[in-house]
């Protein structure tokens, strides 16, 4: 929790401070959304704006690039990381990138999992200190099980995050929209980005590993 707050601190200000650096090319994260998406033969996504801030992800389900009002329109180097970030998914979605198919198909089972392992946790107090419905040992087991398919999402993300930051980084640099500094404060935004993925894989890859010594115990 310590490093996931101190992770996520960095990047909010490293988001704030490259906020304030003007790309020489003048585009709006919506048009360089739009632009990298044309770039790759991509008709068929839209780009909205969603309310809040970091809140910028690609829907495959609807094939949406929703950037928050900052980066829609914001014309800096922090708008043009983001926006070239969300637009590496949906370049991802279209060539059927593996790691992004899996992630899309795991969502309702990991929200599911989540959810019954807040629920399981309250029952399983009752169930077992009254009812005697299950196990202490039964019940660390359900834990572990959900956790272990949370674990496996966090981990899949990994591969996506990074390659979909890659691209953004390659396209940004091809297509001239960055100049050289505006590129190295960029991959640098997107790598704190990425940290934050990392250190929550770290933590769930941990509270696996804690139910499974329970176990053993």
């Amino acid at each position: 929790m310590i490093v996931g707050g101190i992770v996520s601190s960095r990047l909010k200000r490293k988001f704030k401070k490259y906020s304030k650096i003007a790309t020489h090319s003048g585009l709006s994260g919506k048009e360089i959304a739009e632009k990298m998406l044309s770039d790759n033969n991509i008709s068929d996504v839209k780009v909205i704006s969603v309310v809040g801030k970091l809140t910028d992800h690609y829907n495959p389900s609807d094939k949406t690039v929703n950037l928050s009002a900052d980066v829609y329109q914001g014309r800096h180097v922090s708008a043009a990381a983001v926006a070239a970030h969300e637009c590496g998914h949906a370049i991802q979605h279209s060539v059927s990138y593996q790691w992004l198919h899996m992630r899309s198909q795991m969502v309702p089972i990991v929200n599911y999992s989540s959810k019954m392992m807040n629920m399981i946790f309250l029952f399983g107090i009752f169930g077992v200190s009254f009812l005697k419905i299950m196990s202490f040992y039964q019940l660390i087991m359900l834990f572990v099980i959900l956790q272990a398919i949370v674990t496996a999402f966090t981990l899949i993300t990994l591969p996506v995050e990074f390659d979909a930051s890659r691209r953004a980084l390659v396209w940004l640099r091809s297509s001239g929209i960055t100049n050289d500094n505006e590129l190295t404060y960029a991959n640098d935004a997107l790598k704190w980005a990425a940290r934050t993925y990392l250190v929550a894989a770290l933590a769930s890859v941990t509270y696996l590993l804690y139910y499974i010594s329970m176990l053993r115990d």
